[in-house]
This record gives structure tokens, sequence and C-alpha cells, in this order.
């Protein structure tokens, strides 16, 4: 079932989120909701806190080509537990941040240990764009945005052009 995905300016996209402590059926049927939500988007990424849902818990798949079958992966309470010196800037954009984009650095490479849905944990080393989303989604756990490593005059006038979206659609 497709989600509704909340936008910036949410007090619950700026929220910690609590850890997940028993793989329950509804959180399971919830990241399944979610790939769908992503996938629907389309984006290639998306955290719990996005739809309304204040658990670590995100959800992705950065296999962008039509020919390339589709890796999508779900984590309970992920984590880095390490990161490289070397770092990467990409361009980001955010689902809850429709049609706003900024260049954002961060580590090239990532280990990342997770609980997967089978209930066992599992550990993975991220490189480029899968690295730079799995911090991007880690940080929405932790009440982080993108537009939060930006400068407060560009960050401020993302967050004016959200405002202005969420009036127009709510008069829609």
């Amino acid at each position: 079932m497709k989600l509704p995905i909340l936008i910036h300016p949410d007090p619950r996209l700026k929220k910690m989120c609590a850890p997940v402590d028993d793989l329950s059926d509804e959180l399971r049927t919830l990241a399944g909701d979610m790939l769908e939500t992503m996938y629907d988007a389309p984006g290639i990424g998306l955290a719990a806190p996005q739809v309304g849902v204040l658990s670590r818990l995100i959800v992705l798949d950065c296999i962008k080509e039509e020919d390339e079958t589709p890796r999508p992966m779900v984590m309970f309470n992920p984590e880095i537990v390490a990161a490289s010196d070397e770092k990467n800037v990409y361009e980001e954009g955010c689902l809850s941040i429709p049609d706003q984009f900024a260049e954002i650095k961060r580590p090239k490479v990532v280990d990342v240990r997770w609980i997967g849905m089978d209930g066992n944990e599992h550990s993975e080393t991220f490189d480029g764009l899968w690295a730079t989303c799995v911090q991007h989604e880690i940080d929405h756990l932790n009440g982080k945005l993108f537009i939060d490593y930006l400068g407060a005059m560009k960050r401020q006038l993302i967050t004016r052009k959200m405002q202005k979206l969420k009036r127009e659609k709510a008069r829609a």
C-alpha cells in the first residue's frame, strides 16, 4: 500500500527515531509499503519518519538502470560503523523536499550494520551512490535533512519554497 510522504517543514522530520526492539508483522508490512511508496515516487531511498513513523527503519534501492535487477534493501536499526576519510560529492534530493537539489559532501565509503527482514544482523560496505543514499536515510532517523548541510540562506530559501508548496497543495 502506498503511503503519504511528509513534506518539509514537518516537525516529525526533525525528531530522533526510536530503535526497533521487535520485528513485528506490522513493521515488516510497513517496510514493504515503504518500498512500494519509494519505487512509486520514484526515489532510491525512504526513511520511516518520512511516512510519519518514528522508528529506525529505512529502505533503499540504488539500481536505476531498466535492464538491471532491482536490489531492494530493508534495514532496521541501521548504523554506520566505519566511514572513509575520502569524500564524495553527489547532488542529493529528497522525497520530503520535492524538486530541490544540492551538492552534498559525504564519506565515499561506509560500513553499515543493521537488522534485516529475517531478524538477523547484516553488514555491508557501501560505496558511491549507495554510500550516499544510506547516509542520507540514516540522517533522517536522527532528525537531519540534507538541507541541514547547506548554509542558512539556501536552507531558508528551500524551506520557504516547501511552505508555499504545502499551502498550494492544501488549497487544491
